[in-house]
């Protein structure tokens, strides 16, 4: 102990005392006093002196005079620096450390991360210093491996394709911003915090921390409004979607609908990303509507797809389809098969506001069909085809532009029968008519909505729609107009939504009993 003690009595102080501002900086040895001293040098103090120099025991105090700041100077580079750089080989510079600093910058774009920029003092010149700035840029780095914490069961594609994307890019902020936009608004991992990056002798290394969104949703949607017969009718829809529950970022999505005129959807998709860990995914579809007692349709529709990248996704598929007619009083009805393939391409990025769905959506799909009407034993083939795109625009504060449009069709030799027609309107279409109540063989619409952001909790919108519907079963061609407006309010289990709107066909007047009222959850669990 009495050792221990004495050595530790003997350990040397060095007190670097500034003489302007009587600030003590404490170091162990005189190196880090030395290099604690040539750092004025580097931020500009030319003329720094030692003052006095004094020994008490065992420390040693020195007092020095940083001098004046000259940060504005001429500067010397080299031929190297001056041709990357693009800039004359001696110039007079304001700012000397603005300067430095973006050389500095520049290089760490290229990837050389651990460059340094010196700044070496060679005199005076028309009373500024004359300064001679040289870089040391060590070793380039680019992203050579990622790992992941925190939500450690993400898919290996997943980790696969952000490889593919970065490594072997250059190491610098535009990359790594790159890689924190490619995981913003993803729909199965939220990052917890930035990335940090591990840098070794021979290897760079970038690690990200995630965590598992809850990305389940269930959306439900009542609606009130007058059907045919102008009788008030209660309608509404159940969406259920089970996301990633076995951290594949499957999907599997469950959805069913009941319009006024007595019409029922059931919907059952099934999606599957990486299949075998591949970037080709599985995507598989079954559709069945049954109008009241008069018929009913069966859609099924196997999908193979490839990943381009997590937004986009270009597949083909088989697309089979049996109508059936279920009363003999329906005499514009026939029973038909339908078997053919299609092409699709979908792409998808995340809202940036998390009351809106989706930031950007297009879909493009084709299918080319060959159709059997039993009752009449004739034969045909079809060309259907969608397209389908919505967008937000940010125009300024909180106003936001949610701009939609959408154009489908059955191309066909012969006449089509009226339950093979296209069906549309409602709540996720054109929002002024009960759901599904249009019925054509092509129809296309398109319309803006205003939308106010209150907060992240709440926006309020209007919206105007316009329409065009082609009816060649009845010969029935008409223009149609849709408005109204509403609000959505995030609650502690999930976003509510509220609509008023009223549509109808041009030439007709406007009632009031026309109007729709939709109320909807969407809640993520």
């Amino acid at each position: 102990m009495i050792i221990c003690s004495f050595c530790f009595s003997q350990q040397k102080e060095y007190w670097l005392i500034d003489a302007q501002t009587q600030k003590v900086d404490k170091v162990k040895d005189s190196i880090s006093a030395v290099k604690f001293l040539d750092a004025f040098l580097e931020k500009g103090y030319y003329f720094t002196d030692l003052e006095k120099v004094t020994q008490e025991g065992t420390i040693t105090k020195i007092v020095y005079n940083k001098g004046k700041n000259y940060n504005s100077g001429y500067v010397t580079i080299s031929d190297s620096l001056a041709a990357e750089l693009k800039l004359p080989l001696k110039f007079f510079t304001p700012d000397i450390d603005s300067t430095k600093q973006v050389i500095h910058r520049f290089y760490q774009e290229k990837g050389f991360a651990f460059n340094r920029v010196k700044a070496k003092f060679k005199g005076m010149k028309k009373e500024f210093p004359n300064v001679e700035i040289t870089l040391l840029p060590i070793e380039k780095r680019a992203i050579d491996s990622f790992a992941i914490k925190g939500y450690e069961r993400v898919p290996s594609r997943f980790v696969e394709n952000l490889k593919r994307e970065f490594v072997g890019k250059v190491y610098n902020r535009n990359t790594i911003e790159r890689i924190r936009k490619s995981l913003q608004n993803h729909p199965y991992v939220l990052e917890e915090r930035s990335p940090q990056t591990l840098f070794t002798k021979d290897s760079t290394t970038v690690f990200l921390y995630l965590q598992k969104k809850k990305s389940n949703t269930f959306d439900g949607v009542i609606g009130f409004g007058n059907d045919k017969t102008e009788k008030f009718k209660l309608n509404g829809s159940l969406n259920v979607s089970l996301q990633n529950m076995f951290n594949g970022f499957e999907n599997i999505a469950l959805f069913w609908q009941r319009n006024p005129d007595s019409g029922q959807t059931f919907d059952l998709k099934v999606d599957v990303p990486f299949v075998l860990n591949s970037n080709v995914g599985f995507q598989g579809n079954v559709n069945i509507y049954r109008q009241d007692s008069l018929f009913a349709n069966v859609k099924l529709k196997p999908s193979f797809y490839y990943n381009f990248s997590l937004r986009q996704k270009l597949g083909v598929r088989g697309n089979i389809e049996v109508s059936s007619v279920l009363s003999d009083l329906y005499q514009t009805g026939q029973d038909y098969n339908k078997k053919g393939v299609g092409i699709w391409y979908q792409y998808l990025r995340p809202a940036e506001v998390d009351l809106f769905v989706h930031n950007t959506k297009v879909d493009v799909e084709g299918d080319f069909l060959n159709v059997l009407y039993q009752k009449e034993n004739i034969s045909s083939t079809q060309w259907a085809y969608r397209v389908f795109g919505e967008h937000n625009l940010h125009l300024s504060g909180n106003n936001f532009l949610n701009v939609k449009a959408e154009m489908a069709g059955i191309s066909s030799k012969i006449s089509l029968v009226e339950n093979e027609l296209l069906r549309f309107g409602g709540w996720s279409n054109l929002r002024g008519f009960n759901e599904n109540s249009l019925i054509a063989n092509f129809y296309a619409y398109g319309g803006a909505e205003y939308r106010y952001v209150i907060s992240d909790q709440a926006f309020f919108d209007f919206f105007a729609q316009l329409g065009l519907m082609k009816n060649t079963f009845t010969h029935l061609k008409a223009e149609m107009y849709s408005f109204g407006t509403g609000f959505n309010y995030k609650l502690p289990f999930g976003i509510m939504s509220f609509q008023i709107s009223s549509g109808n066909i041009f030439g007709n007047p406007v009632k009031f009993q026309d109007t729709k009222i939709h109320w909807g959850i969407i809640s993520k669990f």
